[in-house]
């Protein structure tokens, strides 16, 4: 552009401040225009304009502390970044050897597949971004406590691949009585993955033993994984879990059995369908069955009964019996009765077993699965929780009361 009338010294200093402005038009209009490339061609690698550089992440490992030492087996690693989506943790023990374990990028947590080794030393490192060399990136070491003389035994009542009926609980036992102020963290550590998803809590049953169902019944072919990773974690004073388990089952169909006192018949329905009607015997008045939500506990083909400690002198028995299906640990069963065959439909004399005839027995044997539920309904007495399985003895509202959570 020319100064039209400008001459001389103040010619140049217009020209000067015209060229300073000129330039300063340039870097403005290339910030204004920074996040469309389309506007700005010398972004886009163009000869003698550096490409921009990505923001570098600050990442650092927050928990277990730099050689910390004395950290739990079972320990979940903790970090901080700037941009977690595109963040990696890599965990490697003393000899090199990669940790398995799944990336939590919301929580930013690194969770270990299964228990570190007793007294193993690890190495953590947090790489941001950019990745590589030019990222930054945190290293951090810690040492797993020595295994402790004092450990608790984690036990799953369930075994792997077992199909179990839909009013089945999952339940894992303790070698030990675990005090209140530890449940929560023990709870936290046994985690339910049912397909599909269903909602469910764990309920503490005593102080050795947790429960967990879902809401309703467990839905049909339900697929279930529990995992329970207690290795090194405190559970007492002075006492740490001894190790993880994962155990995977699987619910059958659904076969649900209820019996109703006035009519004296039990409704077989499997999958929301009326298959069967029984007649049944229950308790006579000095006996009575138990009125409640009952599942099958265990089943044996033939067994003994032997009362005579248990009732008054003659009226105790000692009796072979076929088809028994446990209900109760106080001794309610079904099981088949045929000397009373004559009564089933009609009347109660048994001593608090559901009785049924030897055919009906056996149908029942066949078909049932432990975990299916029974509900036996308008008799004298009431179940007691805690005498069997009675999970769903309870409420929902009842039974989330029983987590430590």
């Amino acid at each position: 552009m020319r100064l039209r009338g400008v001459t001389g010294p103040a010619g140049r200093r217009w020209r000067a401040v015209v060229a300073s402005v000129a330039a300063v038009g340039v870097l403005l209009s290339a910030g204004c225009s920074g996040d469309d490339k389309s506007e700005s061609p010398s972004w886009q690698g163009a000869s003698g304009s550096p490409a921009p550089q990505a923001t570098l992440s600050t990442v650092s490992v927050t928990s277990p502390a730099a050689d910390a030492s004395d950290v739990m087996a079972s320990v979940d690693i903790a970090y901080q970044s700037e941009d977690p989506a595109n963040t990696s943790v890599e965990v490697k023990d003393g000899e090199g050897n990669e940790v398995k374990g799944t990336l939590d990028k919301d929580a930013k947590i690194f969770r270990p597949a299964q228990a570190l080794g007793w007294g193993q030393k690890y190495t953590v490192t947090v790489t941001g971004t950019p990745s590589g060399d030019k990222g930054g990136s945190a290293t951090s070491s810690f040492t797993v406590m020595k295994k402790p003389s004092t450990l608790v035994r984690v036990m799953s009542f369930l075994g792997d691949d077992q199909t179990v009926g839909v009013g089945m609980p999952l339940i894992i036992r303790f070698g030990r009585s675990v005090p209140e102020k530890y449940r929560a963290d023990v709870e936290r550590r046994m985690q339910v993955t049912a397909t599909p998803a269903q909602e469910g809590i764990w309920h503490w049953t005593s102080p050795t033993e947790v429960h967990y169902r879902p809401q309703t019944y467990w839905q049909p072919q339900t697929k279930i994984s529990y995992r329970v990773q207690l290795a090194g974690v405190p559970m007492d004073d002075g006492w740490y879990g001894r190790s993880d388990l994962t155990v995977n089952v699987k619910i059958g169909r659904s076969f649900v059995m209820t019996v109703d006192n006035k009519s004296k018949h039990m409704t077989v329905t499997q999958d929301g369908e009326v298959v069967k009607s029984i007649p049944v015997s229950l308790g006579q008045k000095k006996y009575p069955s138990a009125s409640g939500t009952m599942v099958v506990i265990e089943k044996k083909r033939k067994t003994v009964f032997d009362t005579l400690d248990e009732f008054p002198e003659g009226e105790g028995y000692r009796v072979n019996i076929d088809y028994a299906q446990r209900l109760t640990w106080s001794g309610q069963f079904i099981h088949a009765a045929p000397w009373s065959d004559g009564q089933q439909g009609k009347t109660n004399v048994s001593h608090g077993c559901v009785n049924v005839s030897m055919a009906m027995g056996k149908w029942l044997f066949e078909r049932t699965l432990m975990g299916d539920p029974v509900t036996v309904k308008g008799t004298e007495d009431k179940l007691e929780n805690g005498n069997g399985w009675t999970d769903w003895n309870m409420s929902w509202d009842e039974y989330k009361r029983g987590s430590a959570l």
